[in-house]
C-alpha cells in the first residue's frame, strides 16, 4: 500500500491538484457519469446524407432544441450540370415548405491555375434581402470527374422563437474555369419561429456527394 501511497502522491502538486498523469484508464474504475460543472463538449454526429445522381439532400428530423448550434460538412459535391451552385434552403413545417424568408451576404477569393489571376470581391449575386428564395453556397463548381466542392455551415440555435437564426458557411471548390474558389457567406433566416429542417440541392441538376450532420453540445 506504501507504494501506492507514494506513486499517487507524486501526481499531486503543492496545492492538491491532481496532475494529468494520475488520470489514466487504469487509475479511475466504473466511472458512470461526470459532475455537472465538468465541461464534456463536443461534436454529436446526427445524421449522414448520400447523393448519388440526387435532386437534392434533406435534413427533416434532428433538428430542435437538443443544440443550439447545427454543424453541416459537405464532402466532394459534385455538380452533375456544369457551372451550378450549391444552395440551401429552410423550413418551419418539417420539410412540407422551403420557403423562409432570408436576408444575407456573400464574398469570395479565387485564383487560377495558371497563375494568372487572382481576386477578393463582394458577389452581389450571391446575396438575398428578405427573399425566400435558395440561398448560395457557392459560385460556380465544376462537373469534370475530378472537380468538387468541400465546406462547411453553421446553424444556430434554429429552434428559438425569440430571436432570428443565423448562419455562417465556408466553402471550397474547383470553379468550372480551373480556378481555386473559397466563398464565404453568412445571414440570417428573419423568423422567430422554429427551424426544423434544412434542403441542399444545386441550382440546376443533380448531385453527387455526403452532407454530414452534427449538433454541437
Amino acid at each position: 500500500m506504501g507504494s501506492i501511497t507514494r506513486s499517487f502522491a507524486n501526481n499531486i502538486t503543492t496545492s492538491g491538484v491532481l496532475l494529468p498523469a494520475s488520470l489514466t484508464n487504469n487509475s479511475i474504475a466504473n466511472v458512470t457519469a461526470y459532475n455537472a460543472a465538468i465541461a464534456t463538449g463536443g461534436m454529436k454526429l446526427i445524421s449522414t446524407q448520400t447523393a448519388s445522381n440526387s435532386a437534392s439532400l434533406s435534413f427533416t428530423t434532428g433538428i430542435d432544441s437538443t443544440y443550439k448550434e447545427y454543424q453541416f460538412y459537405f464532402i466532394d459535391i459534385h455538380p452533375r450540370t456544369d457551372a451550378a451552385y450549391l444552395t440551401f434552403n429552410l423550413s418551419l413545417d418539417s420539410g412540407s415548405n422551403y420557403n423562409v424568408t432570408k436576408t444575407s451576404t456573400f464574398f469570395q477569393a479565387e485564383h487560377d491555375e495558371p497563375n494568372t489571376a487572382a481576386s477578393l470581391y463582394y458577389w452581389t449575386p450571391g446575396d438575398l434581402a428578405q427573399s425566400t428564395a435558395e440561398q448560395y453556397l457557392n459560385y460556380w463548381i465544376g462537373n469534370v470527374s475530378d472537380e468538387s466542392l468541400v465546406g462547411n455551415m453553421s446553424l444556430f440555435n434554429p429552434s428559438s422563437t425569440t430571436y432570428v437564426k443565423h448562419w455562417i458557411s465556408t466553402t471550397q471548390m474547383t470553379a468550372y474555369n480551373d480556378y481555386c474558389t473559397a466563398a464565404f457567406t453568412a445571414g440570417y433566416a428573419n423568423t422567430t419561429s422554429a427551424i426544423n429542417a434544412i434542403r441542399f440541392k444545386m441550382s440546376s441538376g443533380n448531385m453527387d456527394g455526403t452532407i454530414l450532420m452534427y449538433g454541437i453540445v
